[in-house]
């Protein structure tokens, strides 16, 4: 017993089935085929039926996979690689009796069409490349003596083409049977026995080279008889023209003699006629040189006038447009003081504004307190008189103070009805020039308070009346 409470035999037999199992699917894995592509996979015993209910003996894969059924089924590969096949037909006997040689070359491959690729597979597994290729070989031996026998020498050496069409054609379909397809064909060189291509070739050379013969015969004469034409052409063009420019000399030389005489006639007319334009035309030379010095002398004038005047215009024009310009700009500069003062002039009475009215704000909440102290408004105003009366006294002296008086001249009378000389009353006037108090107080819309006093001959009607 193990650790597990099972017996040894029983761990064994488990482990050995496990082995068994393993086994088996690697076998069955291993029957698991996939088909390269340059291969066929050819899977051959009991492979089923097709389409018409026929047993098929294998069954081809190219691209694909299968799997390998055990014992029922096996399998084997086919090379796609093509098959290159030398073929040197020779004494093949063609339609006009005459044996020809035809070396070529074919390259041949396994075909992966569904019916040829089966064709393969039952004709062609198993053999080895030189026997497929040896089996290839003959069938394209017979197919090419075939061909060669149905056509005429002229056209299997003209017209390869259609040599090479019906060679591919019959090779093609008997290549087929046996899973077989035709890839290329490369016919080297065609020969006959008796040399009849050879001939038909110096034939066909000789008629080349007597074709250019005769067509360089053809261009020469063309060229000869085109020269002579040409020579004809020339003289007869020259000699016209020889003669057309004598003639031509001939009437040139007359008319250069019938100028030549019209010329002398001319220039003695014209030196008659000159001569006494010369005098006629030096008088007016003269005449009209004084006239041009004349025009030329006051055109001078005019010039330096005009020279003087635009030379003050222009300096008076740029000094104007300069005082302009200067008195824009200082007026410019004039804005933006004025700007610049109005911005703190106001910026400097808004400040005296807020400041006067926290002031204002100051005293009236001192005054509200003032009053709330003294009990009624009445008592506030004694309160204050009484606390500024020595800078109002000081107020009514001041106004007298400095007045300076050098000299006072005073021509006394004596004294007077009220018992004062002039000048007691020169200086008690003085003094009666300052207001009195209680004035004050008028001014100002308020009465003397009268702890202060009252003003003599005053009665308390009149107070009242002063008030109302």
């Amino acid at each position: 017993m193990d650790n597990l409470g099972m017996p040894v035999e029983t761990i064994y037999a488990i482990v050995a089935l496990v082995i068994v199992v393993l086994v088996i699917f690697m076998w069955v894995l291993s029957r698991y085929r996939k088909c390269p592509s340059d291969k066929i996979l050819v899977i051959y015993g009991k492979v089923g039926s097709d389409k018409d209910g026929q047993t098929r003996s294998a069954k081809c894969i190219h691209g694909g996979a299968s799997f390998i059924m055990p014992v029922i089924q096996s399998f084997q590969y086919m090379d796609l690689t093509p098959i290159s096949i030398n073929v040197d037909l020779r004494n093949a006997l063609s339609k006009q009796n005459i044996r020809v040689n035809v070396p070529s070359r074919f390259t041949v491959g396994i075909s992966v069409e569904p019916g040829v690729m089966q064709n393969a597979a039952e004709r062609l597994l198993g053999l080895k490349m030189s026997e497929i290729q040896d089996l290839a070989s003959d069938i394209i031996l017979g197919q090419l003596r075939l061909v060669i026998a149905t056509m005429e020498i002229e056209e299997i050496n003209s017209d390869r083409d259609k040599f090479l069409a019906e060679v591919s054609h019959n090779v093609e379909g008997e290549l087929k049977k046996i899973g077989l397809r035709l890839i290329n064909v490369n016919v080297t060189d065609i020969s006959d026995v008796a040399g009849y291509i050879e001939a038909l070739g110096r034939e066909a050379a000789a008629k080349a080279i007597n074709d250019a013969k005769k067509s360089v015969a053809e261009k020469d004469r063309d060229g000869a008889v085109g020269q002579a034409h040409a020579q004809r052409d020339q003289r007869v063009q020259v000699s016209s023209a020889d003669a057309t420019a004598i003639e031509g000399e001939n009437n040139a030389k007359i008319q250069v003699a019938q100028s030549e005489a019209a010329r002398r006639e001319k220039e003695a007319e014209a030196l008659k006629i000159a001569t006494a334009a010369e005098a006629v035309q030096a008088a007016k030379a003269k005449e009209e040189a004084y006239i041009a010095e004349q025009k030329a002398e006051h055109g001078r004038a005019e010039l330096e006038r005009a020279t003087q005047q635009a030379d003050v215009i222009v300096r008076a024009e740029i000094e104007r447009q300069q005082a302009v310009i200067s008195a824009q700009a200082e007026a410019e500069v004039v804005r933006q003081k004025a700007k610049g003062d109005a911005d703190a002039i106001f910026m400097r009475m808004e400040a005296q504004a807020n400041g006067a009215k926290e002031i204002l704000v100051k005293q009236a909440d001192g005054m509200k307190e003032l009053v709330g102290a003294a009990g009624n408004a009445e008592d506030a105003v004694k309160l204050i008189v009484a606390d500024k009366l020595e800078e109002l006294m000081k107020v009514q002296v001041e106004a007298i103070k400095n007045i300076k008086i050098d000299k006072v001249t005073v021509w006394d009378s004596g004294t007077g009805d009220d018992g004062k000389n002039s000048t007691a009353n020169f200086i008690s006037g003085m003094m009666k020039s300052v207001p009195p108090l209680n004035e004050v107080f008028n001014q100002a819309g308020m009465d003397l308070p009268k702890f202060l006093g009252e003003v003599q001959g005053e009665t308390e009607e009149d107070s009242g009346k002063k008030s109302a």
